[in-house]
C-alpha cells in the first residue's frame, strides 16, 4: 500500500522549493529516496543501493543530499530550483554540457544542408554530401530513398554529436548535442510538432533572400506552443539578393519576436567571405578545403561603422528585454562581452529574444559560430520547465527534474518500423532508463521490459546500456502509441502529448490485386501508428477504404511507400475535401417517437431548440430539464444521439460544426421508453431541426503562398483568380515575387502541375489549413445533389 503522504512529500520536495536553499550536510538523496521508498517494503534494497552509488560518486560534496533531507523535514521551504542548484557536481556538470535541439524552417531554407555541416564539423561524419537526386550519396539525415530522390525531408531524423568549444580561459569544453532535423513541407508538419514537443531549444533557419516565409510563421507558432527557445540562422548569404537585415526586421515585425543580429556579414552574394562577431568584435573567416578551420582577424575598415551601428542596435534591443542591460544602457555604460553573452542567454532562455546568426551552409561558411551559439545561448535540460500530471493526485501539476537518481519518467514521441521491429523514440525527462528494466505505460498501466536501448544517427544505431535524464534515445520491443508516458512504476505521472492537426484531404484506396490485401492492411496499420495525421477509415456505405492526411503530397508519399516497402500497387480515387456542415438559424423542436409493434414498443419525446454556437470550434449539447420529465440515463442517450448526428450531417454526410442543441422538456412512458428510443428520437429531431434552419456546407480555406520569378507574376495571378482565390498581399523582391492568398482546397487540386507549366518549373507554393468558410451557393447545391443521388443509388441495391 502506498503511503498517503508520499505524493505530497515527493511533490513538495521537487516543486515546492526556493532558489535560496543552499544547505550544508549530506542527506538530500537519503531523504529523496525515503520519499519514494514508501512505494517499497521497509528496508527494500533499491534505496540502499542508489544511496551507496550516489555517495561513492559525490566524494566530498554533500549539498545535494542536504537539500533532500530538508525537503523531507520541511517541504514548504524548497523548490525545483534548489534541487537543480544543489545537484551532485558530477550530475550538474553532465547536464550543463547537454543540448537537445531541433533545426526547423520553411521548405528549402537549407535545414538538411546545415545539419550535414554540423555533423561534419563535429566529427560525426567524415565527408560532406549534398541533398541531391537518385544517383548520388545524398545527405546523411535524408536516409529514405524518397527523400534523396525528391530532395526534401519527409521524416524527422535524430542524431547526436559532440561539439568542442573553448571557454574564456582557452580550455576546451565538450558539449553533447542531441539534434533532430525536421521537414519543411507543411504536409509533414506532425514531424515538426513531435520534435519540438521534446526539445529544449531550436535553430530557426531563414533564407537570406526570402526572409520570413509562410512555413517560418507556422514553425514559430509551433515553437511558441511548446515554449521552445530559439536562436536564428540566416542561411544562403551567398545567394543573389541576400539581405540578412531584412530577415532580422521580419523576425521582429512578422513573428513579433524581439531579435537582433549578433554578427555582421563580410560581403554578400558572390562576395560573402565571413562574419564579424559583435560580442568579441573580431572578424571570423572559414579556411580549409571544407571550411574546417576558423581564422580570426581584425574588423575590416569598411565595416567599422556598420559594426558599431549594429552593436548599438543589439544593446538597445537587449535593454528592452533584460534588466541588467537596461540599467547599463540608461547609465550610458558599455556592457562587457561577458555581460552581453549572459544577457543574450537569459533573454533567449526566457523566450524574450532571439539572437540572429548568419552564414552559408552550402558554402561552408560561418556554421561553427552558430554551433557556438547553440551551446552559449540555448538551455540545458535543467533550465527548462517540464511538467507532468500526477494521476494519483487529481492530475496535480508536477515539475520533473532531470536527475538520474530520481524515479524514471519518459515520453514516447515517435514510432518507426525497422528491420528489428518497432523502434520507439523516447525523451528521458527524469531518472535513468536502463537496458532490461521494466517500465510502465501510464496510458494503460501495462508493464513492458526494455530489451535494447540505442542512440540514433539517422538510420544507424549505437547500442547503449542506459540513458540518463535529459537525453534522447530509442528502444526496441516497447509496444505503445506516439505520445505515451512511461514511468518505472513508482509514480502515477503522465505528460501531455503533441498537438495533432486534423486532416484536410481524403481519397479512396485499394490494392490492385486481392492477393496483396494482407500486406495492404499491415502497411495501413503501420503508417497510422507512426503518423497521427494519417488516418484510415472504412466507409461501409461505399465499401471503400479512405485515407486522410494533410495534403496531396502527404498521401502520395504513403501510396509510394506502400509500393516500395510492401510491394503493393494501389488504385486511388479522386481526392475528397473534408467539408463540414453547420446550422443556419435557431429552430425549436418538439419531436415524438412512438412505435408499437406488439410487446414493448418505443416511446420518447424530446423538446428544445437548436442554434449556432457562435464558433466553429465545437458542438455543444445542454439539458435544461426542470421537474425530471426526462431521467438522467435518458438524457445521456439524448447526448449520444446528438454526438452521432454531428459525426455525419444530413446535408452531405460530413461532420457538423458550430451547432448547439438544448433539451428542456420531454416525456417518457413507463414501459416503452428506453435509452435506444431517446437516442433515436434525438437523432430524428436533429435531422428535422437542422433541415429547417437554413443550414450550410463549409469548405476548408487554405493559406496559400506562391513564389516565382517576377516575369511570371501576371500568369500566376491569373492562375489564382481562375481558381477563385482571394489575394491578401503581394511582396516583390529583386527578381521574384511572393503572393499570399486564401484558396479553397477544392480549387487547388492539380495546381502544382499548372504552376510548373505557367512558370517554366521555377514557381513553388505551400498550403496550410486556415479555417472553414461557407462554400459558394452553387458548390453547395452540387454537393447536396451528388450526395442525394449517391444515397438513392445505394438504397436501390
Amino acid at each position: 500500500m502506498r503511503s498517503p503522504s508520499l505524493a505530497r512529500l515527493q511533490y513538495r520536495a521537487v516543486s515546492g522549493l526556493t532558489r535560496t536553499s543552499r544547505l550544508p550536510s549530506q542527506t538530500l538523496l537519503r531523504s529523496r529516496c525515503a520519499s519514494t521508498a514508501a512505494l517499497r517494503p521497509s528496508g527494500a534494497p533499491a534505496y540502499q543501493s542508489i544511496l551507496k552509488q550516489w555517495e561513492q560518486r559525490r566524494n566530498a560534496s554533500s549539498t545535494a543530499s542536504a537539500v533532500l533531507e530538508a525537503a523531507a523535514a520541511n517541504p514548504e521551504t524548497l523548490s525545483q530550483a534548489a534541487i537543480i542548484d544543489n545537484l551532485d557536481p558530477v550530475e550538474a556538470a553532465r547536464l550543463d554540457k547537454v543540448r537537445n535541439i531541433g533545426i526547423a524552417a520553411h521548405i528549402d531554407s537549407g535545414k538538411t544542408t546545415c545539419t550535414e555541416r554540423v555533423l561534419f564539423y563535429t566529427g560525426r561524419i567524415k565527408a560532406i554530401h549534398e541533398v541531391r537526386g537518385r544517383d548520388s550519396v545524398g545527405a546523411k539525415m535524408d536516409s529514405m530513398d524518397l527523400e534523396r530522390e525528391k530532395g526534401i525531408t519527409i521524416q524527422s531524423a535524430a542524431t547526436f554529436c559532440d561539439w568542442v568549444k573553448k571557454d574564456k580561459e582557452g580550455v576546451d569544453q565538450k558539449y553533447h548535442v542531441n539534434l533532430i532535423d525536421t521537414p519543411g513541407h507543411i504536409d509533414f508538419t506532425i514531424e515538426v510538432e513531435r520534435a519540438l514537443r521534446v526539445l529544449d531549444g531550436a535553430v530557426l533557419i531563414l533564407c537570406a533572400v526570402s526572409g520570413v516565409q509562410s512555413q517560418t510563421i507556422t514553425v514559430d507558432r509551433q515553437m511558441r506552443r511548446y515554449n521552445v527557445p530559439r536562436i536564428s540562422f540566416v542561411n544562403k548569404m551567398d545567394r543573389m539578393g541576400a539581405n540578412p537585415f531584412k530577415a532580422v526586421d521580419q523576425i521582429n515585425t512578422k513573428l513579433k519576436m524581439p531579435a537582433a543580429a549578433v554578427q555582421v556579414p563580410i560581403g554578400a552574394e558572390d562576395e560573402f567571405e565571413g562574419v564579424v562577431d559583435l560580442i568579441t568584435m573580431k572578424a571570423i573567416y572559414n579556411v580549409g578545403e571544407s571550411g574546417e578551420e576558423l581564422l580570426e582577424k581584425e574588423i575590416p575598415e569598411k565595416l567599422v561603422e556598420t559594426v558599431a551601428e549594429r552593436k548599438a542596435m543589439l544593446i538597445e534591443t537587449l535593454a528592452d528585454v533584460d534588466d541588467e542591460i537596461a540599467e547599463l544602457f540608461l547609465d550610458e555604460k558599455e556592457p562587457t562581452p561577458d555581460q552581453l553573452k549572459a544577457a543574450i542567454r537569459r533573454a533567449t532562455v526566457s523566450l524574450k529574444f532571439t539572437p540572429v546568426f548568419m552564414g552559408s551552409a552550402l558554402a561552408n561558411k560561418s556554421v561553427q559560430p552558430m554551433l557556438d551559439g547553440v551551446v552559449d545561448y540555448l538551455p540545458n535540460p535543467s533550465e527548462v520547465e517540464n511538467l507532468a500530471l500526477d494521476q494519483k493526485r487529481n492530475e496535480a501539476s508536477v515539475k520533473l527534474v532531470p536527475y538520474n537518481a530520481l524515479p524514471f519518467v519518459g515520453l514516447a514521441f515517435k514510432l518507426e518500423e525497422s528491420n528489428f521491429g518497432q523502434l520507439t523514440y523516447i525523451r528521458v525527462y527524469q531518472g535513468t532508463l536502463r537496458k532490461g528494466a521494466n517500465v510502465f505505460n501510464a496510458r494503460n498501466n501495462k508493464k513492458v521490459k526494455v530489451p535494447r536501448i540505442v542512440r540514433m544517427h539517422s538510420n544507424e544505431m549505437e547500442e547503449v546500456n542506459e540513458i540518463g535524464a535529459g537525453e534522447i534515445c530509442a528502444v526496441f520491443g516497447v509496444d505503445c502509441a506516439s505520445g505515451d508516458t512511461f514511468t518505472d512504476g513508482q509514480l502515477g505521472y503522465s505528460m501531455s502529448s503533441m498537438f495533432v492537426p486534423e486532416p484536410v484531404i481524403s481519397l479512396s484506396i485499394k490494392p490492385k490485386q486481392s492477393k496483396d490485401a494482407a500486406n495492404f492492411s499491415k502497411a495501413m496499420a503501420r503508417f497510422q501508428r507512426e503518423d497521427p495525421t494519417f488516418r484510415v477509415t472504412y466507409d461501409s456505405e461505399s465499401e471503400q477504404t479512405i485515407i486522410s492526411g494533410m495534403g496531396e503530397l502527404h498521401l502520395d508519399i504513403y501510396v509510394e511507400r506502400m509500393r516500395r516497402e510492401y510491394r503493393v500497387d494501389c488504385e486511388t480515387g479522386q481526392p475528397q475535401v473534408a467539408y463540414r456542415e453547420t446550422i443556419g438559424n435557431r429552430v425549436d423542436f418538439d419531436h415524438l417517437l412512438k412505435k408499437q409493434t406488439g410487446g414493448a414498443g418505443d416511446y420518447a419525446r424530446v423538446m428544445g431548440w437548436m442554434e449556432p454556437t457562435g464558433s466553429l470550434e465545437e458542438n455543444k449539447f445542454e439539458e435544461q430539464i426542470v421537474g425530471g420529465s426526462i431521467s438522467e440515463k435518458f438524457l445521456y442517450a439524448c447526448e449520444k444521439g446528438f454526438n452521432l448526428s454531428c459525426e455525419k450531417g444530413p446535408l452531405i454526410g460530413h461532420k457538423v460544426l458550430g451547432t448547439r442543441m438544448v433539451v428542456n422538456d420531454g416525456a417518457t412512458h413507463m414501459t416503452d421508453s428506453s435509452e435506444m428510443a431517446f437516442k433515436n428520437a434525438t437523432q430524428q429531431a436533429f435531422r428535422k431541426a437542422f433541415a429547417d434552419s437554413n443550414p450550410a456546407v463549409l469548405e476548408p480555406l487554405m493559406k496559400t503562398v506562391v513564389t516565382a520569378p517576377s516575369e511570371f507574376q501576371g500568369d500566376v495571378i491569373a492562375l489564382l483568380n481562375k481558381r477563385g482565390a482571394t489575394i491578401n498581399d503581394t511582396e516583390t523582391g529583386v527578381d521574384e515575387f511572393t503572393i499570399y492568398a486564401d484558396c479553397s482546397l477544392n480549387g487547388m487540386f492539380g495546381f502544382s502541375s499548372n504552376l510548373r507549366a505557367a512558370t517554366q518549373g521555377k514557381g513553388e507554393y505551400t498550403m496550410e489549413f486556415s479555417h472553414y468558410e461557407k462554400a459558394p451557393p452553387q458548390v453547395q447545391k452540387e454537393l447536396i445533389a451528388k450526395y442525394l443521388k449517391d444515397q438513392a443509388a445505394r438504397n436501390k441495391k
